[in-house]
């Protein structure tokens, strides 16, 4: 599907493919394109688009280059977002002269955005410089309110951890499992994030060298330095919540270990108290003709005594020496 947008009054205007308004057309956007959408694309740009084996090759040299006067970006960016298992893949941006082409197939949020807002009111995307401008500092921000929202998440689950409430053993394991799988879930989307990151800083770095070579105007080199100001400062915090999460995990893990080691010492002390009635008990079994306390009245109620003296002392000294 090819979706395309043209200018008018400062404002992006949806246009009716690449008919008879094609030279009119600033940005055409492709989604999961057919052959012969590529084939279209390439006759009205006039150089040739990567395909998707293309497009997922991790390469720099294959990400990022410039070929028959057009520059080739390809960054990794999450769709589906809402939750914390989002759809990471390619997309790659050619801006060839006054034209830009958007290349995908998945559906990020930024792409639905910007070109609403962009038809709503004048943003400056007058050129396809700007354009590509302004759906990048899009794209950044919806990263940025991802990492947002994961780092209240994250927030929430360190308060689940160090200040539980509940004191039944069976509740907080169960407490403890959920927050192992929530913790791997936020994990798993900020190495996402950074991913997408890393690749957009890469992306903003090629590009602000391009158009400094081609001597492009002033706000645009500006603004790019901007985007690229604030990939790095989102990497950042992405890598501290990665760390955070990371420090919420082995604190978790220790919590576990705290319960864990807390029954076994409550078995360990068990066994240590009942050892000494079960060593009288045992004496006091054998069944030996000299036994001075076999026909004595008092023996039974004396090796109770017994008993109950050897399970009490041992008890006494744990609780004294702070052991329970």
């Amino acid at each position: 599907m090819i979706r395309s947008f043209v200018v008018d009054k400062d404002r992006l205007r949806a246009s009716d493919g690449l008919g008879e308004h094609a030279d009119a057309v600033v940005w055409a956007d492709l989604l999961r394109p057919t052959d012969a959408d590529e084939q279209a694309i390439e006759a009205w740009l006039g150089v040739d688009v990567p395909t998707r084996e293309e497009m997922e090759e991790i390469e720099i040299s294959s990400r990022l280059y410039a070929e028959d006067g057009a520059l080739f970006m390809t960054a990794t960016l999450p769709a589906h977002t809402d939750d914390d298992a989002p759809s990471m893949s390619p997309v790659t941006f050619v801006l060839a002269g006054a034209r830009l082409v958007t290349i995908r197939y998945h559906e990020p949020r930024a792409f639905e955005t910007f070109p609403a807002r962009a038809q709503k009111v004048a943003t400056g995307c007058t050129t396809s410089e700007t354009i590509l401008l302004g759906l990048l500092e899009t794209i950044v921000d919806r990263l940025a309110d991802i990492l947002e929202r994961a780092g209240r998440d994250v927030d929430q689950i360190s308060r689940d951890i160090f200040q539980t409430t509940t004191s039944k053993p069976k509740k907080r394991d169960q407490n403890f499992q959920n927050l192992l799988k929530t913790i791997g879930r936020k994990e798993d989307l900020a190495s996402n994030i950074r991913d997408s990151l890393m690749t957009l800083q890469r992306l903003s770095g090629f590009l602000g060298n391009a158009l400094t070579l081609d001597k492009n105007g002033k706000d645009v080199r500006a603004r790019v330095k901007t985007l690229s100001r604030d990939v790095s400062s989102l990497s950042d915090h992405a890598a501290f919540m990665s760390q955070k999460i990371t420090f919420l995990l082995d604190a978790t893990l220790g919590m576990i270990n705290i319960e864990q080691n807390a029954i076994i010492k409550i078995f360990s002390v068990a066994a240590v108290v009942f050892l000494p009635p079960t060593l009288v008990a045992s004496i006091y079994g054998m069944n030996f003709d000299l036994m001075p306390e076999l026909k004595w009245t008092m023996g039974y109620p004396f090796a109770l005594f017994l008993m109950v003296l050897s399970a009490a002392l041992p008890y006494l000294y744990f609780k004294r020496r702070g052991w329970l």
